[in-house]
Parts: structure tokens; C-alpha cells; sequence
């Protein structure tokens, strides 16, 4: 193979320097490409923890007693249910595509109906779910601060933004370790005060199966099950259908899939990938059942019923000294809050730093962007963002129920189905169109059409129909665009210019390395193209698509295969 590794010396200098940048993986962690097997030396068990360390947010809390104490428990656990079921759908194709090629999502979404510059408006709704959570999961946090420790809730959220960057700097082999060692002491503490309860309070069930809501008032607002009522629950749930982009995160970093892994890999697959929800699920169920034990309970509990760092003060306060009930609940808010703003702000910068790179062909480097995540989510918390939660998540649910669906569909039928979209994923500078019409104009129209409906446009009796509206549009519309251009728009060129396999026997990314000839460093094939620019002696050399997405000349990029 030694031929075939050539470099040319007088290489366009912004590129050799963005992807020198770049390749400083103790800050950059493949922000820009596939995670190459050289870097993947977690277990599966190991990639599985690490994912769902991630869902220890509190916010479930929230969210399941904010729509339980609008709607009934009736309505909130059909949306609930309603909410798991979509997710676990298009959950399983994206995560199976992302471990399988080691991708993360915005590597899928380019070359699953998107093309290369047109994914860019996924990225953005992605970056907003990060820096919407952050804050949301930073509220929580100076809640918790301010009720156990004084701390005024404006330093809290400073404190709970600050206290997230020395530990997001590092990337994956930080992120890891950290949710490794953190997850049993958080359940032990999650779960045990929930079986306390339970065994204490046998008659709380009742309560909460039979409790219909309340009004703003405080009085009983006798919500019986509707149709209107689960699709309001069940489109506040339906904002964090976005979170499966976070869990491929990880998943990206699974090892290679082989006949003697297979059932482990499937297992963590599934458990870390579509599994994150039923965790979450039940988050939001307990969150409401402590509400209502809340308001069933203790006096003067109706302005804090739906806030995680109450109910689980009040639940430690029933098992043990108040000093020590309000420590440990404080330390449950702080080590949730961190294990999940920590991938809130490294899958942020990730999608920033994709995005203006792609654009710009220039390369920060992604602790800027980091920067930036961590200041939009502080100024959604000093604003106050937890007093408008709901009507916040279910404006955006519409957005990001139309990014996740138009993919997967894209996966499952346009892929598997149709046989139009290319069954393996391309993400390659020059070897994608700039825009595909397929996915697209489908997130574009599938968005715009559920938000105009939530903001009432077509009667306030559709209004609360918006996520339905985003889900079938996202479904419906990428199968007859796909049809209608014949698949034209996938793929730019379907040779890459190099010989070697792009995978090995198993079907796995293959691991043979080339080396670019900008940067002078090797790269795995998947990684590689040939560069339209020959060597000083006439013979073909390659390129990484890091290397290529920063090239401003362009002289690299291949023409398109006609």
C-alpha cells in the first residue's frame, strides 16, 4: 500500500491548518467525521453505560408533572405511552446505523435525504434541543442550590453553567468515565426513596390513578381521557425525541460488530439507543406520581409539586432528619444535573461546530462552540425559561419530531423499501449533492405545516394535533419525494476514487489507513477520497473528508459522476 501513500507539499494552507486543529483529539474527539476503530477500544457494556448515564436528567420529573397536573394522570400516561412508542420507531434504524458506521447523526441525516449543506438545518434544530435541556437541567440545578444551600437562584444558574466546561473539554474518554462511576450512586439514591414511598404509602397509587388534574387556581379540574388531552401530553414528551441524537453520540463509538459480539452488541445497541426512552418513560410517570403524593400530602405544595428537587426533598424528609434529607437531595440534583449537561454540551458544540464548518470551511475548533451552547442555555435560564416550560417543548417537538422521522423513514423505506436512497450512509464532501429535495424540503414543510397548526392558523381544536401533523408529513413526504426525482439527488458520485474495500468481511467500517495528502496523516478508508488534484508525478492521491470540508479552494473536490 506504500504507493498508494503520497502527500503534496505545497497543499492549500487553510486546510492543512483547520485539520491539524482538528486532529488534537484530547479536545476534538471527531467532531467532523466517523469514529475510526483505532479510537474505539470500549467494551460494548462500557459505550451501553455510558450512553444511558446521560438520561439522568431530572427533567422527565418535570415534564411528566407539568402535563399530568394540566391533563389527569389519564391523559399524561396514554401521551407518555404514545410518546415511547414513536421514539422506540425511529429510534432502532438511527441507532443501528450509527454503531454500524460508526456516525453520528448529522453524518446520517447528510446522506438520508439531505445532502451535504442541506443537513445543516438539522444540525441547528439539534443544537437548540442541547442548549434548551442545558437550561432546562441548569434551572434544576440552582433550584436545588437555592433551596439547600441559599444560593440565589441567578448565581445558581452561573454556578450550574460554569461547573459543566472543565469536564465537557475532554470529549469522549472523560465523558465516559465520569457516567461510569456516577450511574449506581444515582440510582441507588433515584430508586430507593421511590420503594419507600410505595411500601410507606400503599394508598398514594390510588391517588394517582384517580388524580384528573388541576386548574390554576389550585381546584380540581376533572379531565376525563380524550384525544385532545393525550396529544398535548404527548407533544410535550415528543421535544425529546432529539435525545436519540445525544445517545448516538456514544453509540458511534461501538465496536465492530462480529459473530462472536453479536447478541452483546445488538443488547447494548438497543438498551443505550431506542432504550433510553423507556427509562425516560418512567422518569415522567414517577415524576407525576410524586406531584400528585405532593398535593395529596403536604400543605402549600401546589407551586412546587411539578419542581424534582422538592419532591425528592419531601420523600427524604419522610425517611430521615431533615439535614440530612436536604444533603442528599441536593447531591442527587447536582449529580444529575452534570451527567446530563455534560453530553448536552459536548453534542452541542459537536452539531455547532459541524455546521459553521461546513459553511464556512474553517475550523474554530469545538471548544468554542462549547462556549457558545453554554452561554445561549444561561441566558434561557436567567429569563426564566422554567415558568413557559411546556409551551416551549411543544413548540419545538413540532421541529424535532419532523427531523427524526424524515430520517428514519428515509432509513427504513426510501433505504430498505424503495431501494432510491443509498443503503450505506455517505457523508463525503463531493461525493453528495450540496441539497437533496428528499429530505429537505420534507423536514421544511413537515415543520412548518405542525407549527403553523400549533399556533392555531388552521382552528385552536387542530392546535393540539401539531406533533401528529409533523409525524405524518415526515413520513408521507420523503417516500413520494423519492420517487418523484428517482433517487437523482443522493448521491453526487457513486466512486470515491479508491480500490480498497470500505469494509471488511463482517460488514464493519474498515480499518485500513491512507494517508492525506494536505495533512500528512493517516486516516482509516471510510474516511478517504481521492483528491482531484494528482500528485507531482501524475498518480492519484488521497484526501480525508476532514481535510476536504475545510478546503476553501475546493481544488480537491472530485467532479460529478455523470
Amino acid at each position: 500500500m506504500t504507493d498508494q501513500l503520497t502527500r503534496v507539499n505545497d497543499a492549500p494552507e487553510p486546510a492543512a491548518a483547520a485539520d491539524s486543529a482538528a486532529l488534537k483529539e484530547t479536545l476534538e474527539d471527531y467532531t467532523l467525521r466517523f469514529a475510526p476503530r483505532s479510537y474505539r477500544k470500549w467494551s460494548t457494556a462500557v459505550v451501553a453505560t455510558s450512553a444511558l448515564g446521560g438520561i439522568a436528567y431530572l427533567a422527565d420529573f418535570s415534564i411528566g408533572a407539568n402535563i399530568g397536573l394540566a391533563h389527569g394522570t389519564g391523559n399524561a400516561l396514554w401521551g407518555i405511552g404514545l410518546f415511547a412508542a414513536v421514539v422506540i420507531a425511529t429510534g432502532v434504524p438511527l441507532s443501528y446505523y450509527a454503531a454500524r458506521y460508526n456516525l453520528d447523526l448529522d453524518l446520517i441525516t447528510r446522506g438520508s435525504g439531505f445532502g451535504y449543506y442541506g443537513s445543516v438545518v438539522t444540525n441547528l434544530i439539534f443544537a437548540s434541543f442541547t442548549f434548551i435541556f442545558f437550561a432546562l437541567e441548569g434551572s434544576i440545578m440552582a433550584q436545588g442550590l437555592h433551596l439547600g444551600l441559599s444560593v440565589p437562584l441567578p448565581v445558581g444558574y452561573l454556578l450550574s453553567t460554569m461547573i459543566v466546561l472543565p469536564l465537557v473539554i475532554y470529549g469522549m474518554k472523560a465523558l465516559a468515565k465520569l457516567q461510569v462511576w456516577t450511574t449506581p450512586l444515582w440510582l441507588i439514591m433515584m430508586v430507593g426513596p421511590l420503594l419507600y414511598l410505595l411500601a410507606a404509602h400503599p394508598d398514594s397509587v390510588g391517588e394517582f390513578l384517580s388524580f384528573s388534574g388541576v386548574n390554576s387556581d389550585g381546584s380540581p379540574a376533572g379531565n376525563g381521557v380524550s384525544w385532545a388531552g393525550i396529544m398535548l401530553c404527548a407533544g410535550v414528551c415528543l421535544s425529546l425525541i432529539a435525545q436519540i441524537a445525544e445517545q448516538i453520540d456514544y453509540l458511534r463509538f461501538m465496536p465492530p460488530r462480529t459473530p462472536e459480539n453479536k447478541r452483546r452488541w445488538w443488547t447494548a445497541v438497543l438498551v443505550a439507543g431506542p432504550g433510553w426512552v423507556l427509562f425516560g418513560a418512567v422518569k415522567q410517570i414517577v415524576g407525576l406520581f410524586l406531584a400528585v403524593y405532593l398535593l395529596a400530602n403536604v400543605a402549600d405544595s401546589a407551586g412546587i409539586a411539578n419542581q424534582p428537587v422538592h419532591q425528592f426533598v419531601m420523600i427524604y424528609e419522610d425517611m430521615m432528619p431533615a439535614w440530612l434529607a436536604m444533603t442528599l437531595a441536593v447531591i442527587l440534583v447536582v449529580i444529575s444535573q452534570i451527567k446530563i449537561n455534560v453530553t448536552n454540551a459536548y453534542s452541542g458544540s459537536l452539531a455547532w461546530t459541524n455546521s459553521f464548518t461546513r459553511v464556512t470551511k474553517t475550523y474554530p475548533g469545538r471548544l468554542v462552540f462549547v462556549v457558545v451552547n453554554l452561554v445561549i442555555a444561561l441566558v434561557l435560564m436567567e429569563a426564566n425559561m422554567f415558568s413557559f416550560l411546556s409551551e416551549l417543548l411543544n413548540f419545538y417537538a413540532n421541529c424535532g419530531i419532523a427531523w427524526i422521522v424524515v430520517v428514519a423513514t428515509d432509513i427504513v423505506v426510501n433505504k430498505y423499501l424503495l431501494k432510491l436512497s443509498p443503503m450505506q450512509p455517505e457523508f463525503r464532501r463531493g461525493m453528495l449533492y450540496a441539497v437533496n429535495p428528499v429530505g429537505f424540503v420534507s423536514v421544511i414543510v413537515a415543520a412548518g405545516a405542525s407549527i403553523a397548526v400549533f399556533f392555531g392558523l388552521f382552528g385552536d381544536g387542530l392546535a393540539p394535533f401539531s406533533p401528529l401533523v409533523a409525524a405524518v408529513l415526515a413520513m408521507v413526504l420523503p417516500p413520494i419525494l423519492a420517487i418523484a426525482t428517482k433517487g437523482r439527488y443522493y448521491l453526487r458520485r457513486t466512486d470515491d476514487g479508491i480500490d480498497l474495500p470500505m469494509y471488511d468481511e463482517h460488514g464493519n467500517p474498515s480499518d485500513e489507513k491512507l494517508l492525506c495528502c494536505v495533512s500528512g496523516v493517516e486516516f482509516e478508508r471510510p474516511d478517504m477520497l481521492a483528491s482531484a488534484v494528482p500528485a507531482a508525478d501524475g498518480s492519484t492521491q488521497y484526501i480525508s473528508s476532514l481535510a476536504l470540508a475545510c478546503d476553501k479552494t475546493g481544488l480537491h473536490v472530485l467532479p460529478e459522476q455523470r
